[in-house]
């Protein structure tokens, strides 16, 4: 079965910090940019960062930049998001994406051919 794992969410205070990780099953991501998207209650999905296949590229949304670090392991098949000095308005569902292609379009994965089924993230105080 090909799918991604999503771990690594809580409830955390704000200004406290979370690493989410998403794992592939069934292939590996080697060969594929990664994005991590997020969705409100309420709102929309919407893109937060990007890495390129092979990690060279990393690209972020204004919202989440300096905050945020994307990386990935290809070793392990497996993308981390380091998010610091989290925000109530960080809380979120948190998903991570597959593209179909080794490159990103700004900090959007597109063309998605995988996605995780999410990871919850609170942060209140």
């Amino acid at each position: 079965q090909l799918q991604l794992v999503e771990s690594g969410g809580g409830l955390v205070q704000p200004g406290g910090s979370l690493r989410l990780s998403c794992t592939a099953s069934g292939f590996t991501l080697d060969s594929y940019a990664i994005g991590w998207f997020r969705q409100a209650p309420g709102k929309e999905r919407e893109g937060v960062s990007c890495i390129s296949s092979r990690g060279g590229v990393t690209k972020y949304a204004d919202s989440v930049e300096g905050r945020f670090t994307i990386s990935r392991d290809n070793a392990k098949n497996t993308i981390y998001l380091q998010m610091n000095s989290l925000r109530p308005e960080d809380t979120a569902v948190y998903y991570c994406a597959a593209s179909a292609y080794s490159y990103c379009s700004g900090y959007i994965a597109r063309n998605v051919r995988y996605w995780g089924q999410g990871t919850q993230v609170t942060v209140s105080s």
